[in-house]
């Protein structure tokens, strides 16, 4: 090919700029998009309003407090129709489109200028059923919080393709077996006339210490079906997923299939919408869930239930930090239902229930008791040191192996021990100093038979460990976990299978065949049939704890395990038998327990005597929100102490007080919301302290 003559080459394009285009795009766009949101404000803006109600209250989803209240917005004449009571709505507010419910209608607004319209209405399905939103109202004053926060906890999030799906009924009625029921509840005094009032109608309020050995998913699945007999539905809130499994199941079995629904947070977006839109469009009237169902907006609530109420998990996290158990009774005063507080074991709440006379008593009788369980303490008598010089003294003394082995010989046997791992402490085996990591000072932990020591904050190995106070090099493990038990348990009975249960690995059943479970508390599996014996480890760790709860807890953390037994079965503790938990246990005497702690707390000013509430944050923050803080009468104010969050104050009043401090902390938040100064976490009631 011949070469370009002179002048002929096409000159090089200039580079392009590609940064350049695309923002011009961009912006193009969105000044497109902005022009056509403005034609459409202008649009609604000049639209007629509804004739009839043309007012909507709005409650818009913002986090202020200041702001938390309803605010009236204009109805389109085109909304009309679609902006009833519950239904998700958008609207402007402070230049933002932003998410709210319609609350009410009316014919008049208080705002003398012009309303703002409704944006749109989201869906004309209405999710917030009134006794929900005035139940949230009611929680927010309670707990110092705002009504957003709670209705994130009451209404979960849309699903838009779900929300277009039927919610069908079901294909037959609901079965009620009366006479199935009261041979279910038969080990309970006064059972038969709750049930009754239930399916009459009524509204009976009762604390449950359940008989060890019950079936309890069954009792409250017959409670469910003897109150949808009666016309109404129930509510069945329970700690964690394995036990909503459970009563699943129950209520399946003795109501049929088709008529209960099951609400928990792992069900995922589309399932857990599709349930609750069954739920409030009425096709599902008996509701089973963990803390969030108890805002399940059932029509015609009759029963509200609450099975182990002391569970640290039907207390929610999140702000405002309402605990299950008081949100169901708010609900059975608002709406007159039934209710029923259950467990193996006692909460002082519940104590308090029946000293005030709000709910009465189903227990099962004494000669009842004494024959589904035998309650033992390693060495608490002198035969057993007799038999065994370390009965006191040794984590497993023989008779731990004599109660595992003639378990055995019957069924399944549960192990409870309250540390997950290997040796999840360590110390100096000669002059039991605390092993500590060089490093950073940490504690040092064992995670298997034949890892060296390693450090439990940053992971670092100290195979060359010496004591720091005498240069030893041995060293002892005081705190041993369940894999440790579990190898120990495997050594000493050769040829029994032995299981683990904690952590990540919760197991939710066992076969009914020679098996040795070892669990920690809340992990402990069901046994079909029962287990034939239960071990209680290490005592003295659960009794060990800094707070309020420790001797409550200790004690409901054992009899959940002791009420995994069947008919006539056997328990053992190793720990310190004159201890008052212990000695409860024993004797199977929960009432008692529980009344004894609520007088120690009443001495001690301490609830549910009292009402407190704690102030967390910043300490020039918290200064300040004490300073606001209007006290009620009889107030006393507990701090300021340095915690992991800043500071911390407490302050406590009488009972009788309760709503206004709750009150008083609701101003200072509302004020300290307007005036945009720093957080203070307010937690009134708080479940642990």
């Amino acid at each position: 090919m011949s070469p370009d003559p002179p002048g002929s080459r096409v000159p090089p394009a200039l580079p392009e700029q590609p940064e350049l285009l695309p923002g011009m795009v961009r912006a193009t766009v969105a000044a497109s998009q902005a022009k056509a949101r403005a034609t459409r404000a202008r649009k609604v803006a000049e639209a007629p309003v509804s004739e009839v109600d043309p007012v909507a209250r709005v409650l818009v989803d913002l986090p202020l407090a200041h702001l938390d209240r309803p605010f009236d917005y204009a109805v389109p004449a085109t909304m009309a129709e679609a902006a009833q009571p519950g239904v998700r709505v958008k609207v402007r507010f402070a230049g933002q489109d932003v998410d709210g419910y319609v609350v009410a209608r009316a014919a008049t607004s208080e705002h003398p200028g012009r309303l703002a319209p409704l944006r749109r209405v989201v869906s004309p399905e209405p999710v917030l059923a009134p006794q929900v939103a005035a139940l949230t109202a009611e929680l927010a004053e309670r707990y110092a919080g705002t009504r957003s926060d709670v209705l994130r906890l009451a209404v979960p999030a849309r699903h838009a393709t779900t929300e277009k799906e039927p919610s069908p009924a079901p294909d037959a009625p609901a079965r009620h077996d009366a006479d199935a029921a009261r041979a279910a509840w038969a080990d309970h005094e006064h059972a038969t006339a709750f049930l009754a009032h239930l399916a009459a109608g009524g509204s009976p309020r009762a604390v449950w210490g359940a008989r060890p050995g019950t079936d309890w998913p069954l009792l409250l699945a017959h409670a469910a079906a003897a109150t949808l007999a009666g016309g109404r539905g129930a509510l069945l809130v329970v700690p964690d997923r394995r036990d909503v499994d459970r009563v699943d199941r129950a209520l399946g079995e003795v109501l049929g299939p088709g008529h209960h629904v099951a609400l928990t947070a792992d069900s995922g977006p589309a399932r857990r919408y599709r349930d609750f839109l069954a739920v409030s469009r009425g096709a599902r009237r008996v509701v089973v869930g963990t803390r969030a169902a108890a805002f399940a907006p059932v029509h015609d609530l009759g029963l509200v239930a609450v099975w182990d109420d002391g569970d640290d998990l039907l207390a929610e996290p999140r702000a405002p930090y309402p605990h299950a158990r008081e949100v169901l009774l708010l609900r059975s005063e608002r709406e007159d239902a039934a209710a029923l507080v259950g467990g193996f074991a006692r909460t002082v709440e519940a104590a308090y229930l029946l000293r005030t006379g709000w709910a009465r008593e189903l227990v099962a009788p004494r000669a009842a008791v004494r024959a589904a369980l035998t309650v033992t303490v390693a060495g608490a008598t002198d035969l057993d040191v007799e038999r065994d010089v370390h009965a006191r003294a040794a984590r497993m003394p023989r008779q731990v192996r004599d109660t595992v082995r003639d378990g055995l010989a019957a069924g399944p046997v549960l192990v409870q021990t309250p540390r997950t791992g290997y040796a999840t402490s360590l110390a100096c085996e000669r002059c039991r100093t605390p092993a500590r990591c060089g490093t950073c000072a940490g504690p040092l932990a064992l995670s298997g038979p034949t890892a060296p020591p390693a450090c439990r904050w940053c992971g670092t190995a100290a195979e060359a460990w010496a004591c720091a106070e005498c240069g030893h090099h041995g060293l002892r493990a005081p705190v041993l976990g369940d894999a440790r038990t579990a190898e120990e348990l495997g050594r000493a009975f050769p040829g029994v299978r032995v299981l683990t249960s904690s952590g990540d690995r919760v197991l939710a059943e066992v076969e009914d065949r020679p098996t040795i479970v070892v669990a920690t508390p809340g992990a402990e599996p069901v046994a079909r049939g029962g287990y034939a014996a239960v071990v209680l480890l290490d005592a003295w760790l659960a009794l060990g704890r800094a707070d309020l709860r420790t001797d409550e807890e200790a004690l409901r953390r054992w009899s959940n395990a002791v009420g995994l037994v069947r008919p006539g079965g056997r328990a053992l503790v190793v720990g310190d038998p004159a201890h008052p938990a212990v000695q409860a246990l024993v004797r199977w005497d929960h009432g008692g327990f529980a009344d004894r702690e609520s007088a120690e707390r009443q001495a001690a000013h301490l609830p549910p005597a009292s009402r407190l509430a704690t102030l967390s944050g910043d300490p020039g923050a918290v200064d300040d929100a004490v300073t606001l803080l209007d006290l009620p009468e009889g107030a006393e104010v507990l701090g300021p102490v340095e915690t992991e969050e800043g500071s911390r104050v407490v302050v406590r009043v009488p009972r009788a007080r309760g709503a206004a401090l709750a009150h008083a902390l609701g101003e200072v938040q509302r004020v300290r919301s307007s005036r945009k100064l720093d957080p203070v976490r307010i937690q009134v009631d708080p479940y642990s302290l």
